[in-house]
């Protein structure tokens, strides 16, 4: 059986994808990043959801990203664009399966982040891929299966699996409970108002 890793942020994204995978019986190794973002309440989360299904799980120390890398997220800017965010990540996480023989690396990018994240697109996954087919021996390839479903469709999913989304953390603000007000409250506010 193939290994995967799943880049999992403790979001109901990536929840999603790392859940449908472990459940259809996929050997899955989650990793996730604290690269300090002010929001790191969702490691937390991640931590919990893999411990509760015996996934195997690193978290990554990359916190001092956050002093050169300008946005909201780390508190040193207003977009909440982390230039190049998916990339840094991605390619340590590549790394990361090479090195556990894994084959693939997945993450939960959606067709609702395509606007505000270039690193998000289809178009970057696919020159991804191409950069990790010319830099390694091995054979490792970068998926989003997400990439051309909207977050409400990817929620509809996980109800068909009988996720709990409670076990998620959305929110970009770094308070106690989630705020309901900025972009990402409101997206999953949005995406979880399904109706039967």
């Amino acid at each position: 059986m193939n290994k995967s890793v799943v880049l999992f942020s403790g979001g109901m994204d990536s929840y999603t994808l790392l859940m449908d995978l472990h459940l259809r019986g996929r050997e899955v190794y989650a990793i996730s990043f604290d690269y300090g973002q002010q929001h790191s309440k969702e490691l937390t989360y991640a931590v919990a959801a893999c411990e509760q299904n015996d996934i195997p799980h690193k978290i990554i120390d990359i916190s001092e990203c956050g002093l050169i890398l300008t946005s909201a997220l780390t508190g040193g800017g207003d977009s909440i664009v982390v230039p190049n965010r998916n990339m840094i990540m991605l390619s340590m996480a590549c790394g990361y399966a090479i090195s556990i023989g894994a084959t693939e690396v997945l993450f939960g990018s959606n067709a609702s982040d395509h606007a505000v994240f270039p690193d998000c697109r289809p178009s970057f996954i696919e020159k991804l891929n191409l950069a990790l087919e010319h830099g390694n021996n091995e054979k490792i390839t970068v998926e989003a299966p997400y990439s051309r479903m909207s977050k409400r469709d990817i929620a509809a999913e996980g109800k068909n699996m009988g996720l709990d989304y409670t076990k998620t953390w959305t929110c970009y603000r770094g308070g106690e409970a989630a705020c309901g007000e900025c972009e990402s409250c409101k997206a999953r506010k949005l995406a979880l108002d399904i109706r039967d």
